[in-house]
């Protein structure tokens, strides 16, 4: 816990949340001795452009210190620490899942887990996590490996603190350093989790290169409620996905999920409530 005065590591970034802050670095970059806004709890700075009305911890305003120098004339960068992804690894085809949600906080990390209680009970043993998408966060990574993931990875490590702007430049790159890396490692099944929402954090944009990769992926919908269900599953349709299962709030009371089912024709299974047990893969 940060207390004023301390003195902390952070970085600039962009964050375009549909639940919690946006913001996002000013042209030309931080200026030392300015005042910025802490955007997201995993330490990004920048311009606060605004919030929702909901409680958040980090949100508050820092003034910046300066870059972190390596040597003499170079700044600290988050891409001198990305994981290395050699060229010549082949796909090691392992089962791979892709967890898609209508907005934030709608139970795509729940369904993650879920889906690896799922394949420790049925034998499987190396499962690879990737949050490919959305706003970094030490958390989610630390819950994946809670449940048994033996490698979990988010954009940091390919080095972006988020997936923002929704036109970023040059995002495809990463999207393709992370694919190479986490589907040649060996491993039973890959879970991709696309952080906020499907249409926002360049979503579209990294399920294209995964296309270009894979077509024998299970696709996972977590919704608020039945219509929102209903419209992210016709949507995926449209950019070229069909659902396999809908999780989420949209499956939390047996009159949601059923009225779920009824309208997508797609199995609903609350993994929030029933943990692994009925998942069939």
């Amino acid at each position: 816990m940060l207390a004023p005065g301390d003195i902390f590591l952070a970085t600039p970034g962009h964050r375009e949340s549909t639940r919690w802050v946006v913001g996002g670095i000013p042209a030309g970059g931080l200026v030392p001795s300015e005042s910025y806004w802490v955007l997201a709890q995993a330490g990004i700075i920048g311009n606060f452009v605004g919030d929702s009305p909901g409680s958040k911890g980090h949100l508050g305003e820092v003034k910046y210190l300066g870059a972190v120098r390596i040597g003499d004339d170079q700044n600290l960068n988050m891409r001198d620490f990305v994981v290395s992804s050699k060229n010549g690894k082949s796909d090691k085809a392992a089962l791979l899942y892709v967890v898609l949600g209508t907005s934030a906080e709608v139970g795509k990390t729940t369904a993650g887990i879920g889906i690896i209680r799922s394949l420790l009970q049925s034998g499987h043993r190396t499962i690879v996590t990737l949050k490919a998408t959305g706003t970094s966060s030490v958390s989610e990574l630390l819950a994946y490996r809670d449940f048994g993931a033996a490698h979990a990875f988010d954009c940091v490590d390919f080095g972006m603190p988020t997936t923002y702007p929704s036109d970023r430049a040059g995002v495809e790159d990463m999207f393709d350093r992370a694919l190479d890396f986490c589907l040649c490692m060996p491993a039973d099944a890959v879970i991709i989790e696309c952080g906020g929402d499907f249409l926002g954090a360049n979503v579209p944009v990294f399920l294209q290169r995964l296309k270009g990769r894979r077509s024998n992926g299970k696709f996972i919908l977590a919704a608020a409620d039945a219509l929102a269900a209903l419209g992210g599953k016709l949507m995926l349709h449209d950019m070229g996905f069909s659902v396999d299962l809908i999780t989420g709030l949209c499956t939390d009371t047996p009159t949601l999920r059923q009225r779920t089912e009824s309208l997508c024709g797609i199995p609903a299974f609350n993994m929030a409530r029933g943990g692994n047990k009925g998942l069939r893969f």
